[in-house]
């Protein structure tokens, strides 16, 4: 679980080209779209850092986790959205804006977010008190490696609209064949995990996952939101920053045991957020 070349170096230069092509796709006019109505948004927030939060504490209750895998899932809730929920977004269709733009939010909130609750948690499972630092360094490295690069390539297409219609389809292979790689790469390194650990916490890992992402598809759908925009929240939700989490977990905390749910979760994740990118992708492509 250890950060490695593949989270400190691959990931970051791999996912910051993949935002790169996705920039090509975005215009100024599809982020003041979001402004106009910007429930999806908000209700996301809310979903993210208030209501998911509560759902975890619940789920670390009624599987009777272990304290310190109560505290990594308390941990896991606060953690901002990762930078792959965009590509999923993309790969499925989705509101690639809005996705780029929860991603952004979730991550400025989660900075306090994150510090908040692992000190609360600490308290609840544990008994104890502990001050945790707020993980700027973190937090400013991911929007970085999302934000940057979509900018550069919303800039090619303002200048360059035909190459951007042009790197469309390559780009979206490109990021599926990343995808799986990424998948592949994380199996293999963390494949002890696999055995050793789910049994503990598999099933309340994937339980959080999946009512994360039903209850953003649910929420869209009762605020009458687009279904391309569902699909963006719903990924949002369900796709974490599972890297910072460990990060938190083994130096802030000091307990390897408390990112055991987190890195079980990013390796499932993957695999739900690839189904329910099927399912939530159009029939018709436009």
């Amino acid at each position: 679980m250890e950060s490695g070349i593949l989270a400190t170096l691959v990931l970051p230069v791999a996912l910051g080209v993949i935002m790169l092509g996705l920039g090509l796709s975005l215009t100024a006019a599809d982020f003041k779209r979001l402004l106009v109505v910007p429930r999806a948004i908000i209700g996301s927030i809310v979903l993210m850092f208030v209501i998911l939060p509560a759902i975890a504490y619940g789920i670390a209750r009624g599987f009777g986790l272990a304290p310190e895998m109560a505290v990594g899932l308390m941990l896991l809730a606060a953690t901002p959205s990762g930078g792959t929920a965009t590509l999923f977004t993309h790969l499925a269709r989705g509101d690639t804006a809005l996705a780029l733009t929860l991603t952004a939010f979730s991550n400025l909130l989660g900075l306090f977010a994150i510090t908040m609750f692992a000190q609360w948690a600490m308290g609840q499972f544990l008994g104890q008190e502990k001050t945790v630092p707020l993980q700027l360094g973190a937090i400013l490295g991911v929007l970085a490696v999302i934000l940057v690069p979509a900018v550069i390539g919303m800039f090619i297409r303002s200048q360059k609209p035909g190459l951007a219609v042009r790197m469309d389809k390559p780009v979206r292979l490109l990021s599926l064949v990343f995808l799986v790689l990424v998948i592949v790469a994380l199996v293999i390194k963390e494949r002890a995990i696999l055995g050793a650990s789910f049994q503990e916490v598999g099933l309340a890992a994937l339980a959080f996952n999946a009512v994360g992402m039903g209850l953003g598809y649910l929420l869209c759908w009762m605020l009458k939101v687009p279904r391309h925009q569902a699909t963006a929240v719903a990924m949002g939700l369900g796709v974490r920053n599972g890297t910072l989490t460990i990060t938190v977990a083994g130096t802030a905390l000091g307990s390897m045991a408390m990112a055991i749910p987190a890195a079980v979760y990013s390796l499932l994740m993957f695999g739900t957020a690839a189904v329910a990118g099927i399912a939530f992708r159009p029939k018709k492509q436009s």
